[in-house]
């Protein structure tokens, strides 16, 4: 019941202070799952947003049903999801009956704007942390540069591109024996 219990606290936590969706929130994750709660590793976390993103929904809340999962079985997965959603529906809950009036201000437009680039910030500072973990060697390099390369040429959905990553690392790995 506590690793339920700090489950849901911790993904709510979270869920309170991430603002610019699921990418925003991975250097929160990275700190919280990996670092305080050793839930996962850096690795795992990958894996997670990679997956996440293939599957329908938030990003955030699906990783945080992987690791809910992982460190609590089903429960565990609901909980955290539950977690991470809590602080959103009561925030936009009490918003939505004030957003239109207040969404004209001037000093609230310049604050979003603030907000929406230290996100890209954040955002920029997980992405360092996650190429140091994921480029290990020339052919994790090759694959990195190759994707990297068709989402500028291609305009295709990202879950083409992970299966496609996916299926790059299991023929070098397989050709590399």
């Amino acid at each position: 019941m506590k690793k339920l219990f700090d489950l849901f606290i911790t993904f709510a936590k979270m869920g309170a202070v991430t603002f610019g969706g699921g990418y925003a929130m991975l250097p929160i994750l990275q700190r919280e799952i990996v670092e305080n709660k050793k839930w996962g590793t850096e690795e795992e976390l990958a894996d997670y947003y990679a997956i996440g993103q293939c599957t329908p929904g938030v990003i955030a809340v699906n990783v945080a049903t992987f690791i809910g999962r992982k460190t609590a079985g089903n429960l565990g997965g609901v909980i955290a999801t539950l977690g991470v959603v809590f602080p959103s529906v009561v925030i936009i809950t009490l918003l939505a009956g004030v957003i239109e009036y207040y969404s004209s201000l001037e000093w609230v437009k310049h604050a979003f704007a603030g907000i929406r680039v230290c996100v890209c910030v954040l955002i920029f500072n997980a992405v360092l942390k996650l190429f140091k973990k994921s480029i290990i060697d020339i052919k994790t390099m090759a694959i990195y540069l190759t994707i990297l390369a068709c989402s500028f040429i291609f305009n295709i959905s990202p879950v083409v591109f992970v299966i496609a990553a996916g299926f790059a690392g299991i023929v070098l790995k397989v050709w590399a024996q």
